[in-house]
C-alpha cells in the first residue's frame, strides 16, 4: 500500500507493484497501465506537455487500483494500449464502459494530431512547390505511408483523405474480435 498517485489514485495492491529483481526494477503491467492513466488525467506537468488530456478524468471506481486491475484482467490487453475515445469520439472519461484495449498501430491511425495540424482540415497539408493541397495517411495494415494525391483546394483533399481513412478503418474493423470496436471503426470517417 503506497501513497496516493497524483493525489487521487489509491494503490491498494496487496503486493509490491514495482519490485527490484536482480538489481532491476520491474513494474506490474496492471499497475503501469493504471498509473499512466492517472498521470494523463491528474498530473499538471504531463498535461502541459500533452494538452489534449486537459479535462480528462477517471471514473470513481477506477481511482482504486484493484478495481482497474480486476477489469483489465478480464480483457485482451497484452501488447495493447488503453483507449478511452474510440467507442465514443471525444470522450474524456476513463471508465469500464468507455475504454478498450487497441493495438499501437490502430491507436496511431486514429490519432488526429489536431494541435499539430495547423490551419488545414484533417489529413491536409499545403505543398508549396506544387502549389496544391496534399494528403496522405499511414496504412495501419501495412505500416506504409500512402500518398492519396494533390488537390486544388483543402476541402477536396480532406474528402479524399476521409474516404481512404474510412476504407482502412473498415478493413481494420473486419479483423476485430470485439464488436464494439468493429462498429466504432466502421462509423469512423464515414461522414
Amino acid at each position: 500500500m503506497g501513497k496516493l498517485v497524483c493525489g487521487v489514485g489509491v494503490n491498494d495492491a496487496d503486493y509490491i507493484v514495482q519490485p527490484t529483481i536482480n538489481g532491476k526494477r520491474k513494474c506490474c503491467p496492471f499497475y503501469r497501465k493504471w498509473k499512466s492513466m492517472i498521470v494523463r488525467c491528474y498530473d499538471d506537468k504531463f498535461k502541459s506537455k500533452f494538452p489534449t488530456y486537459i479535462g480528462c478524468t477517471v471514473c470513481e471506481e477506477w481511482l482504486t487500483f484493484s478495481n482497474f486491475k480486476r477489469w483489465m484482467e478480464s480483457k485482451d490487453w497484452e501488447g495493447k494500449e488503453l483507449d478511452k475515445d474510440l467507442l465514443t469520439k471525444g470522450n474524456k472519461v476513463y471508465s469500464p464502459a468507455s475504454c478498450v484495449f487497441i493495438s499501437q498501430k490502430m491507436n496511431k491511425f486514429l490519432t488526429d494530431s489536431s494541435l499539430a495540424r495547423g490551419e488545414f482540415p484533417l489529413g491536409v497539408t499545403f505543398d508549396k512547390e506544387a502549389g496544391k493541397y496534399r494528403t496522405q495517411c499511414q496504412n495501419p495494415l501495412t505500416g506504409k505511408i500512402e500518398r492519396i494525391g494533390r488537390f486544388i483546394d483543402p476541402e477536396s483533399a480532406n474528402e479524399a483523405w476521409r474516404k481512404r481513412k474510412h476504407e482502412l478503418s473498415c478493413q481494420l474493423a473486419d479483423l476485430q474480435k470485439d464488436e464494439r470496436i468493429a462498429q466504432s471503426l466502421r462509423a469512423r470517417y464515414s461522414s
